[in-house]
C-alpha cells in the first residue's frame, strides 16, 4: 500500500529524513516510533503531501507522491499531531463539513456519518458541540473525520498523545476495528510499548533514518522465549561463571553490584533446574526472579543486523 524509496527531506544542511525505505502492506497497522525530532512527523507529512520531499520517491495506494498528489490525498485520511476544531459545530455537523469538502454525496455522508460515530463510540455525542468533548472523544471524532471519504489509508500522528488510560484503551479498540475493516493504518508514537499493542509491524526512526523494522509476532515470540532473570546471592564470581557458562540456554549474563543479570531462552522447567544447579554449586541464593522484558532493547537486539538504506 505504501512504498518509499530513498525518501529524503532536507532543511538547509539538516537532514530531517534521510534515505527512508519502507514497504507497508495493505490491511495492516504499521507503527513508526522515535524520539521527538527523530523525523516521524516529517515522514507522515510527506506521505500526506503536506511537505514536498527533497529527493527520493514514494507510492501511496499506487499513486506517486509528487506527480499524483491529488489522487494520493483522495486515498488517505490524515490526522495531525495537533488539530483545530470548530467550536460552533456539533460532532455530526463536523463530519458533514468535511464530507462536503471531499465532495461526498449527501445521501452517502448522512449514512456514513452515523455509521462512523457508532464505530468510534460517539453516537450519543452526535449533537454535542465539538469543543465540549473530552480530548479522547475529540481524537476519536478526528478518526471518524478521516474516514468520511472512505480512504484506503489512514495516517495518524501520535493519536494517543495526552490521553488518559481509559481513552488509550478506547483508541486501541478503534484501531483494531479499522484493521479488521481492511484499512491500512500508519501510526506514530514515541512510546514503543504503546505501538506494540496495536501494530502488525514497527519501524524505529532515529535521526531521520530507519534504524530497524520488525514484525510484532516475531518480537512477541522472542519476548516470551527470551526472559531476563535477576539472580542475587553470595559467592565468588568464579562459582557464578562455572554454573552460568555451562547452561546452553543462557544467551548472556552480566555481573551487577548486587547480583547477576541473565538473558535466558530455556523453558520454565529448565529455569528451575538452573536454580537447583546454582544452589548445588554452593552459592547462597537470595533472589531468583524474572524481570519485565525491555521491549525496546529486545527490538534493537532482534534487528541489529537490519541493513540501513
Amino acid at each position: 500500500m505504501i512504498i518509499t524509496q530513498n525518501l529524503c527531506k532536507r532543511y538547509g544542511k539538516v537532514n530531517a529524513v534521510n534515505n527512508l525505505n519502507l514497504n507497508i502492506r495493505s490491511g495492516t497497522i504499521f507503527g513508526i516510533v522515535g524520539e521527538n525530532g527523530a523525523g516521524k512527523t516529517t515522514t507522515l507529512s510527506m506521505l500526506a503531501t503536506l511537505v514536498t520531499p527533497s529527493s527520493g520517491k514514494a507510492l501511496v495506494n499506487g499513486f506517486e507522491l509528487r506527480r499524483e498528489a491529488k489522487k494520493v490525498r483522495r486515498s488517505i485520511g490524515y490526522m495531525p499531531d495537533a488539530f483545530g476544531v470548530y467550536d460552533e459545530l456539533t460532532a455530526y455537523e463536523y463530519l458533514q463539513f468535511y464530507a462536503e469538502c471531499y465532495g461526498v454525496q449527501k445521501r452517502v455522508w448522512r449514512t456514513r456519518a452515523d455509521e462512523l460515530l457508532e464505530s468510534v463510540d460517539l453516537v450519543d455525542k452526535r449533537r454535542f458541540y465539538v469543543n465540549s468533548l473530552s480530548r479522547g472523544m475529540q481524537q476519536r471524532l478526528e478518526i471518524a473525520r478521516c474516514l468520511m471519504h472512505d480512504p484506503a489509508v489512514l495516517i495518524l500522528d501520535e493519536p494517543s498523545s495526552g490521553l488518559d488510560p481509559r481513552s488509550r484503551i478506547e483508541m486501541r479498540s478503534v484501531l483494531s476495528r479499522l484493521r479488521a475493516s481492511g484499512k491500512t493504518v500508519v501510526i506514530s508514537s514515541h512510546i514503543l510499548q504503546e505501538l506494540a499493542e496495536v501494530a502488525d509491524e514497527i519501524g524505529i526512526i532515529r535521526g531521520g533514518e530507519v534504524a530497524a523494522v520488525a514484525a510484532i509476532n516475531v518480537m512477541m515470540s522472542h519476548t516470551s522465549a527470551h526472559r531476563t532473570l535477576w539472580l542475587a546471592g553470595q559467592a565468588e564470581w568464579s562459582k557464578w561463571t562455572a554454573v552460568l557458562q555451562s547452561d546452553p540456554h543462557i544467551l548472556e549474563f552480566s555481573p551487577r553490584a548486587d547480583g547477576v543479570e541473565v538473558v535466558y531462552a530455556g523453558t520454565l522447567h529448565q529455569q528451575a533446574e538452573l536454580m537447583e544447579r546454582i544452589i548445588a554449586q554452593g552459592i547462597t541464593l537470595y533472589q531468583f526472579a524474572e524481570r519485565p522484558t525491555d521491549i525496546e532493547a529486545l527490538f534493537l537486539r532482534l534487528t541489529e543486523r537490519t541493513v540501513r538504506s
